[in-house]
């Protein structure tokens, strides 16, 4: 049987077999780089929101996106009309984005083990 390869993150279907664990590892390996990319980008965007807003340096205006990103809330005084309303955007986008990122991260995880009850299901049938 000539089995062709499948990307990562196309996910087996529904009558194909169990996911090897190795190709499995690297799928939920593309997932966490996928989150970790959408991380370094969500971040990216706080930093120069802060840094333009409220002409913060680089280093405080990342301090106050990660903080924000993070759901710990930020660490210095907002000034300016303009800052406050980025900050409360991105408050909003975060929360968001913080469920977005957990979707990526897990999907692997549930989809594999959905797949071994649906297989599992259809064992006993």
């Amino acid at each position: 049987m000539n089995r062709r390869r499948r990307h990562p993150l196309l996910y087996e279907r529904r009558h194909e077999p169990l996911l090897p664990r190795r190709a499995w590892a690297l799928r939920l390996a593309w997932h966490l780089g996928l989150a970790a990319a959408l991380l370094a980008f969500a971040l990216g965007v706080g930093a120069f929101g802060y840094h333009v807003t409220e002409g913060m340096p680089w280093i405080d205006a990342f301090l106050n996106a990660a903080m924000i990103l993070s759901g710990m809330g930020p660490v210095e005084a907002l000034s300016t009309a303009s800052g406050k309303l980025f900050a409360t955007a991105y408050a909003i986008f975060s929360g968001v984005f913080f469920l977005a990122v957990a979707g990526v991260v897990l999907a692997p995880v549930l989809h594999r083990v959905l797949h071994r009850f649906h297989l599992d299901e259809e064992a006993d049938g």
